[in-house]
């Protein structure tokens, strides 16, 4: 991650977020330290020489879980012919945060110095990271060249042990080593920093001399070596698109952890606030990945299958059939100060769990999952109509059973003010947001598909279909606003149509609840300047009520949502609209050094020459790296069909030729090639 002054490096829910000098000092931007399973093991780690803080030259990044820093002593204007520099590499991986320190005497005669890394944490959660107040008792000790720092909480206890291949002063609050270093040599030490948990404390690495080139940080770039040649090959006149389609697979290798009894890696959501299994987001990336890397997708539907409601509870908002939305690791989330351990707050996840086990099997043929998950699927499909009709009229609906904790918003705009009308004012109660139909409307759809052709039951293939009928009958009556010619944002418990103007209504169009004589005037409207900013859709059009460029779901642009837009634009045959998003959406990758965030700011791209940041933004984030890839899928126009893939280009005008070779599915591997109209 590149935020701002910030860098990162991530290894699945292992991950350390420093400033471009590789400090870690308190930060309120962002939560720096090194993190894992969401606590913070790392809340200060601080280098000086000689007692002057470090100067960066340059920062390489040279592997998701592996950068380097190039610093000299000093201020900036101190570094004009420095005779010393340092180099500092890191890299995160099965539990250890290794840094290699060098320091290179330019000097033509011997130099002494006082190397010092001030090291402490406060074992904050990554929810309190800004106000931590542990009610756990946190202690330090000095033992045999190491430093311990421990957090214990009733039964739950975490350790971090720090030690280094060169002998140091060890104290209470860092190391400090005295050395001296002969002209135009150098000197080296490597730091392990290794995290226990409950149940580990009995074991020992005092002996053990910390090396960097561990063979655990071999066979990482091995793993990843591999996953790059097993996806597609892109090749394209577009340095952006080619920038950003390895960004994106790498961002998602990056986010991979084990998580599962099976042996099975899933994907964390993203960098640094969801660093564990977001139901919706897991999703949606399935669905983005399928034509490029179909592998990770078998271990997220296990593992939110194993997951499933099965009972009725206030607190996790679980019920029989539902799919969780959230599962966090740390103390928080255990000790249920946050709902979060798990959490199923979340009125799209199940929808979509069915139309993902679906569009699995349509790209792969793989029936043993599908069969394996026929009752899961099953019992989503029941959920929908038992416990999404909160009010009994064949619509979707949430409202929070956790008064306390739970959200508030239960859609993909899941913050407080994420709905609202048009002038601004929140709904009360039940609310049943337009997308959420769209959902439901294409699971029945699928999970007709799937009865029909794989569970040989074509009774309940008919009842599904026939339900899905009715529903898209009603809801283009029901939540069409007839004078201002787009669908309502929602609907609240008094039948009063939230009539917001904002992005949801691109998700209908992928979901393909609408009646084909109103599409054109969706499309229209989500290309207007309101709306589109010249960079992407926004989350909610401009001069609407609660609008502001830089509102979390009020205004701001998230990649994942314009990818369905753009999506469902080519599903209704507005191939040169599509083409434009997917266009925007590349050239603002540019200036994220192709990484996409979860979110930029709305404002206008006359207004600025490049995408502005939005700070609290996920990066990487899972859905944000699949974006990419689902906007490649829309411009190839790749679409399978039985055993067959379908090719349909329409690519934005400047973006040139497009190979993309060994796409993988049923059909074995086929090539894709379009060139820009």
């Amino acid at each position: 991650m590149r935020s701002l002054s910030y860098t990162s490096i991530v290894d699945g829910v292992m991950f350390m977020v420093s400033d471009n000098r590789g400090d870690i000092l308190a930060s309120t931007e962002l939560p720096t330290g090194l993190f894992a399973y969401d606590m913070r093991l790392l809340s200060t780690w601080d280098l000086t020489v000689n007692g002057e803080r470090l100067t960066a030259l340059s920062i390489d990044d040279l592997q998701y879980f592996e950068s380097r820093y190039f610093l000299v002593p000093g201020e900036p204007t101190h570094y004009v012919d420095a005779d010393l520099s340092v180099i500092r590499q890191r890299s995160v991986g099965g539990g250890l945060l290794l840094e290699q320190l060098t320091v290179l005497n330019h000097r033509t005669v011997d130099v002494d110095l006082r190397i010092r890394i001030d090291m402490g944490t406060d074992f904050a959660d990554i929810t309190e990271t800004g106000d931590v107040r542990k009610k756990g008792k946190i202690s330090t000790a000095v033992d045999r060249g190491t430093l311990r720092l421990l957090y214990t909480r009733e039964s739950q206890r975490r350790e971090v042990v720090i030690s280094s291949s060169v002998e140091g002063t060890v104290d209470d609050h860092g190391m400090t080593f005295d050395v001296r270093i002969p002209p135009h040599e150098a000197w080296t030490t490597t730091f392990q920093v290794v995290v226990w948990t409950r149940g580990a404390e009995g074991r020992d690495i005092r002996e053990a001399v910390p090396t960097y080139d561990t063979p655990a940080k071999v066979e990482m770039g091995r793993l990843l070596t591999e996953w790059l040649v097993a996806a597609p090959t892109l090749t394209c006149d577009s340095t952006a698109l080619a920038e950003a389609y390895r960004r994106s697979l790498i961002d998602l290798a990056a986010l991979r952890y084990m998580a599962n009894t099976r042996g099975e890696k899933i994907l964390a959501a993203g960098l640094p606030w969801l660093m564990g299994l977001f139901g919706r987001d897991s999703l949606i990336t399935c669905l983005q990945v399928l034509p490029f890397v179909p592998q990770i997708v078998p271990a997220i539907l296990h593992g939110l299958a194993d997951a499933q409601g099965n009972r009725l509870d206030d607190f996790t908002e679980e019920e029989p059939g539902k799919i969780l939305q959230e599962f966090r690791y740390g103390e928080r989330a255990g000790f249920e100060e946050i709902a979060a351990c798990p959490y199923y707050g979340g009125a799209d996840t199940t929808p979509l769990f069915v139309i993902a086990v679906d569009e699995y099997e349509r790209w792969t043929g793989d029936l043993k999952l599908v069969r394996e998950l026929e009752f899961h699927t099953r019992q989503a499909l029941r959920w929908i109509d038992a416990y999404g009709d909160i009010m009994g009229d064949g619509y979707l609906w949430y409202a929070r059973r956790n008064d306390r904790l739970g959200a508030e918003n239960q859609c993909w705009k899941d913050s407080p003010d994420g709905i609202s009308f048009s002038d601004g004012r929140l709904p009360v109660g039940p609310r049943a947001t337009c997308e959420l139909q769209g959902y439901v409307y294409d699971a029945k759809r699928r999970g007709a598909r799937l009865a029909r052709e794989i569970w040989d039951d074509p009774a309940y293939a008919d009842q599904l279909e026939r339900e899905a009928a009715e529903l898209k009958l009603r809801f283009n009556r029901d939540f069409w606003i007839a004078d201002r010619e787009y669908f309502a944002l929602g609907m609240d418990a008094d039948g009063n149509l939230l009539d917001a103007y904002a992005s949801n209504m691109g998700h209908l169009l992928w979901s393909g609840i609408v009646d084909r004589d109103k599409a054109q005037r969706i499309v229209g409207h989500l290309m207007d300047r309101r709306l589109f900013s010249g960079w992407g859709v926004r989350s909610l059009a401009e001069g609407e009520g609660r609008y502001s460029p830089v509102g979390y779901h009020t205004g701001t642009v998230w990649p994942f949502d314009n990818s369905l837009i753009a999506l469902g634009m080519r599903r209704y045959g507005f191939d040169e609209q599509a083409a434009r998003i997917a266009g925007s959406m590349i050239d603002a990758a540019r200036f994220f050094d192709g990484r996409l965030p979860g979110a930029f700011a709305g404002y206008d791209r006359t207004l600025t020459k490049y995408p502005v940041q939005y700070p609290a933004a996920c990066s990487p984030h899972s859905w944000s790296a699949g974006s990419i890839l689902m906007f490649l899928r829309g411009m190839l126009g790749l679409e399978p069909k039985g055993e067959h893939l379908i090719v349909r280009p329409h690519l934005p005008s400047d973006i040139g030729r497009i190979e993309l070779l060994d796409i993988p599915g049923r059909w074995g591997v086929v090539d894709a090639f379009g060139r820009g109209h």
